[in-house]
């Protein structure tokens, strides 16, 4: 399979990538860089192309996702609930003014 090409990527996967790209450029990250980190993050997570058939690939370990979890939830765990719930109003208007 020559590099760049995905069709040994299920649609699940490449969907995923696409998700990913899109957060990076939202972030600001040019378009080559977000696609090529995204599609490095499908790779570690599932271990590359994984079109389905008997014995092909391996079930998805999603290891980046469960670790950014668990760093978010010690970060707000270790902040006062008061500076928490302050923060939670001010997204709440965030999202009031989008909304609007």
């Amino acid at each position: 399979m020559p590099r760049g090409d995905k069709s040994a990527y299920t649609d699940k996967q490449k969907r995923k990538a696409e998700h990913i790209e899109e957060s990076y450029e939202e972030r600001g990250v040019p378009h080559d860089e977000a696609q090529a980190r995204a599609w490095a993050t499908v790779n570690k997570e599932s271990g590359g192309g994984n079109k389905s058939g008997s014995g092909r690939g391996v079930p998805d370990t999603k290891v980046s996702a469960k670790r950014g979890g668990k760093i978010g939830g010690q970060a707000s765990a270790s902040r006062p609930a008061a500076e928490r719930s302050a923060a939670a109003k001010k997204a709440a208007e965030t999202r009031r003014k989008k909304a609007s």
